[in-house]
């Protein structure tokens, strides 16, 4: 099997947190939970706001692998609020209308001060 890690540079340096943004194993994409980080900062306002952000992040890391959104076959959604599940989804749809993942959604409190973690595993032939 090959490995290969995506953004796990630095990761041993003190105060990093270790884990590699992404792992690529055999065709296999397993990308890391993704918040609405934008330029160092968290996003702020509405879970929409936040849910596009972490998205446009999730697929950054499917493009830097070589990956698109059409070959995400599972997302793993945390809300941080239930009710968010609706203002959410209508976004999730405007990036995964045409060909939506298999998804699982949870409420969840989070590590971070965010609305919304997104992750997601995708395949496309090695």
């Amino acid at each position: 099997m090959t490995i290969k890690r995506i953004g796990a540079e630095g990761a041993n340096k003190p105060g990093a947190l270790p884990f590699a943004r992404a792992v690529v194993a055999d065709g296999w994409l397993y990308v890391s939970g993704q918040v609405p980080l934008r330029d160092g900062e968290l996003a702020t306002g509405s879970v929409a706001v936040q849910a596009r952000q972490a998205i446009q992040n999730l697929i950054a890391v499917l493009n830097e692998a070589g990956y698109g959104p059409e070959h995400v076959v599972r997302c793993g959604v945390w809300l941080d609020d239930a009710r968010d599940f609706a203002a959410f989804n209508a976004v999730f749809r405007e990036f995964f209308g045409q060909n939506p993942p298999a998804r699982s959604c949870v409420q969840s409190q989070m590590v971070v001060d965010c609305k919304v973690e997104i992750d997601c595993v995708a395949y496309k032939e090695p």
